[in-house]
């Protein structure tokens, strides 16, 4: 599990991490052509999988600096899927595992690990091939990332920078809203509300 080139991967994934000051309390990965080049059910629980190049050291990083990981997967074979996890011996790394197939793009997913974890949708970040999933978890406040061909240190990079402006935004937003709804009377014996307009 820890050869040379993970570690490698491993080692920049971090420095990447560590150059942002706002991170996701969790990252959610799909699997089919996010993290393993492959559709599960064309393929057999006797074969031995493998990750996307940069997959494992991205994960190892993650964990290393104490983020959670999560897989939302719409695949309809969930024992290869799952067998596969045990074989690269990457489990024990996931707070949730959603494979099932499902007719929402990965809202219900969502759901889920949502009531699973208890992290609100704005702290997570969201890693998938497919657009429609994308757009369909964004709506929900997910920052969500549609990568190319796996998920790589590029994506990573890409994946915090908007992680990180989404979040500036909806704290903006949270300003905006909070100063509108700050002449409420409850404000205990601070001055009179006209003061509280700056």
């Amino acid at each position: 599990m820890g050869d040379s080139s993970s570690e490698k991967t491993k080692s920049e994934a971090v420095k990447i991490i560590e150059s942002f000051q706002l991170l996701p309390k969790l990252v959610v990965f799909d699997l089919d052509y996010t993290l393993w080049p492959f559709y599960c059910e064309c393929r057999s629980k006797r074969e031995t999988p493998s990750l996307y190049p940069h997959a494992m050291g991205i994960l190892l990083a993650l964990k290393h600096k104490g983020i959670d990981i999560a897989i939302a997967s719409r695949s309809p074979t969930s024992d290869i899927a799952k067998a596969f996890l045990n074989k690269l011996g990457i489990t024990s790394f996931f707070v949730a595992q959603e494979i099932y197939s499902s007719w929402s793009h990965k809202t219900d997913h969502f759901q889920r690990i949502h009531s699973t974890t208890g992290i609100p949708f704005h702290s997570m970040l969201f890693f998938d091939d497919e657009n429609r999933n994308i757009q369909a978890v964004s709506k929900m406040g997910v920052t969500s990332i549609l990568v190319d061909n796996g998920v790589n240190l590029g994506a990573l990079s890409q994946g915090l920078t908007q992680f990180s402006r989404n979040w500036n935004t909806s704290q903006k937003n949270k300003q905006k809203w909070l100063s509108n709804y700050s002449q409420k009377p409850d404000t205990s014996n601070s001055a009179p509300s006209n003061s509280m307009s700056k």
